[in-house]
């Protein structure tokens, strides 16, 4: 076990402290069957297997193609070969390519550094071998947008480089570390717009969390809004977490995604407990309740945990903003008035832009809404513990 922790620490260390990139599997969703790449910043080189074949240079563009467990690659319209595996190698620092599938026929993306492209079994497997700080770079922009205050930057950055040292090998057996699809983090694109997202991986360079029982990576959870009030993972996961606890949020309150509406059929809502748990409708004390429901706080569970209905399980039912929800009939309709968006663990995203606005640093942001957590810095090897009782909700 020693042995194990050592060598976990010293991967951390050599990871953090030297740039080694991550390996990103990108357009995995679409089977894609040919893909163009072209131009975008400064020149890169192609590898066929251990071939050279050039440069892309301005106004250039080179095209891959699936055919069977090969790939081919064409400069322009000039076919150069059948490989098992196309490199693409940026030739100088901070070079980017234009990505743009052609079959099936999708929206062009842009990336930074290195590709690796070979054949799988439902199409091409992309893999852009980059930078961890660009990538960081470009799952910020890509799962927050632009115009926000830099010390929430910080706190996305540090959230971020904990998730993708947490799930490292999620993708090892496919041949690279993580996707660009929202399970893994969104990844759509390489950094454009944004350049506080760069000053704030910089900021926080090497920084993430861990547990301060196991001195484990945690599982940094976030959501767009908790209507007032985060959940506890047991809630939505059926798994304790004690760095995952409820916490009341004010900050998120008068925002626009805090609250929502939605009217639902009875008979859709009724045949759905009925038919999935048994709702004992028969009884007429169940019958009289059953488009009746209150949640002041967070609850797991439809009326009474006796029943067996999660609250989880409805809002996949009914594709719901939240499980933070109370209803009541009114006609034909079970009316359902809801707060927040999301899963409701962990970070609430609305609330620590309004933190950060309000003058909180992202230490105070990141210990308010996990509790019992650490932060490391992989450089200096030393622990910021979280600062108590600093934070007061508005």
């Amino acid at each position: 076990m020693y042995r194990v922790i050592l060598g976990v620490l010293f991967f951390l260390f050599y990871f953090l402290s030297y740039g080694k990139d991550i390996r990103i599997g990108v357009y995995r969703e679409n089977n894609i069957q040919q893909i163009e790449f072209s131009y975008y910043k400064e020149s890169y080189k192609i590898f066929g297997d251990t071939s050279s074949f050039g440069n892309i240079l301005p106004n250039e563009f080179i095209s891959i193609t699936k055919e069977g467990k090969k790939v081919r690659l064409k400069k322009g319209v000039q076919s150069v070969g059948l490989f098992d595996s196309i490199r693409v190698v940026s030739s100088v620092k901070d070079c980017a390519l234009r990505l743009r599938p052609i079959s099936p026929t999708l929206k062009e993306k842009k990336y930074q550094d290195n590709f690796v492209i070979f054949s799988s079994t439902k199409g091409l497997t992309i893999v852009n071998q980059v930078s961890f700080t660009h990538y960081l770079e470009g799952v910020i922009e890509s799962e927050g947008g632009g115009g926000k205050h830099i010390e929430y930057y910080k706190v996305q950055a540090i959230i971020s480089r904990t998730y993708a040292l947490r799930h490292f090998q999620k993708h090892a057996k496919e041949g690279f570390n993580l996707c660009n699809q929202v399970h893994c983090q969104a990844y759509h694109n390489m950094l454009q717009y944004t350049n506080d997202i760069k000053t704030a991986v910089e900021a926080t360079e090497g920084i993430y969390m861990v547990d301060t029982i196991d001195n484990k990576i945690i599982e940094a959870f976030f959501h767009a809004n908790c209507g007032g009030e985060t959940s506890t993972a047991d809630y939505v996961w059926k798994q304790d977490v004690h760095y995952l606890q409820s916490v009341k949020d004010t900050f998120c309150i008068y925002t626009s995604q805090a609250t929502w509406e939605k009217r639902i059929p009875k008979v859709a809502w009724r045949n759905f407990l009925v038919n999935n748990y048994f709702y004992p409708i028969e009884d007429s004390v169940y019958a009289s309740v059953v488009y009746s429901f209150s949640q002041e706080h967070r609850k797991a569970f439809y009326l009474t945990p006796s029943l067996g209905i999660p609250l989880r399980d409805l809002r996949q039912q009914f594709k719901l903003r939240s499980t933070f929800f109370s209803c009541y009939p009114e006609g034909n309709n079970v009316v359902l008035k809801g707060r927040g968006y999301g899963h409701g663990v962990g970070l609430c995203q609305e609330g620590a832009m309004n933190m950060a606005k309000a003058g909180y640093s992202y230490q105070q942001i990141l210990s308010f809404y996990y509790s019992g957590i650490a932060f490391q810095n992989s450089y200096e090897n030393l622990f910021f513990r979280q600062i108590p009782g600093d934070v007061t909700n508005f």
